[in-house]
């Protein structure tokens, strides 16, 4: 064999063993990255029940994105917790009355209280006054901090506001993420490691106060539907339900 046909019989070889390997890469990291399961919707309702997680700003997956959510803001951890519970009806999933997993449930402990976006937490300061030179209790008042949530859009769209059952605290659905999209979980903004790790994965019912608008929640995402977990929102949105389960 002479030697330009050698050499021109290993550049074909190096070429064909460089797409082997890019299509190996590229199949692995398909398999690597793939969707999570579609779980079923549950039904729109004010009060319902989801699995809830944690995640914060120094996560790996998110540092990217430091701690900035998907509407270019700035994270928010909720207040602390008021540590209310009341008695709720669980929600039920679409079509998916039989689970076992969506039954009726009661949280214990304290009584029921009512509880709105209009409370404020109060806090009192001492002054004298001039006049006649008693103290008075001067009473300030200061409205409870609405936390960050990720969620799928389709599900709840960007914007919608709720509270936790069991804590009282307020959240506003402000980001999103792969592993939320086509899944009933809501995760939760900590400001730290150890709150985000101290929450885990938990069961939790809650009251929406607000509901998103689908729409602007489609008009956001339709500009990046080249990633996959947003492409599923979009159908979703959209109302293709079926193609939006078989994305993978």
């Amino acid at each position: 064999m002479r030697p330009a046909e050698f050499i021109k019989l290993a550049s074909v070889a190096s070429a064909a063993f460089t797409v082997i390997l890019l299509a190996g890469c590229e199949t692995t990291t398909k398999t690597a990255r793939r969707l999570p399961s579609y779980e079923p919707r549950l039904a729109k309702s004010d009060f319902q029940s989801v699995r809830t997680t944690a995640y914060t700003h120094t996560e790996a997956d998110h540092t990217q994105y430091t701690n900035h959510n998907a509407l270019g803001g700035q994270l928010q951890a909720a207040s602390a917790p008021i540590h209310r519970a009341e008695n709720t009806p669980r929600a039920l999933a679409v079509g998916m009355e039989e689970q076992s997993d969506y039954q009726r449930v009661a949280y214990s402990g304290s009584p029921s209280q009512p509880f709105s976006m209009a409370e404020t937490r109060k806090t009192t300061k001492v002054t004298k006054t001039t006049r006649n030179g008693k103290k008075v209790v001067v009473t300030r008042t200061k409205a409870p901090k609405i936390g960050s949530a990720a969620a799928d859009w389709s599900r709840w769209p960007a914007g919608t506001t709720f509270r936790l059952l069991s804590t009282g605290q307020l959240y506003r659905v402000d980001d999103y993420g792969w592993a939320l999209s086509g899944r009933n979980t809501i995760d939760l903004y900590m400001a730290t490691s150890h709150e985000m790790n101290s929450w885990g994965s938990r069961q939790e019912s809650i009251q929406i106060l607000k509901w998103g608008d689908p729409q602007e929640s489609l008009r956001l995402l339709e500009p990046h539907q080249n990633s996959r977990h947003i492409k599923r929102m979009i159908l979703q949105l959209e109302g293709n339900e079926q193609e939006a389960a078989a994305l993978q």
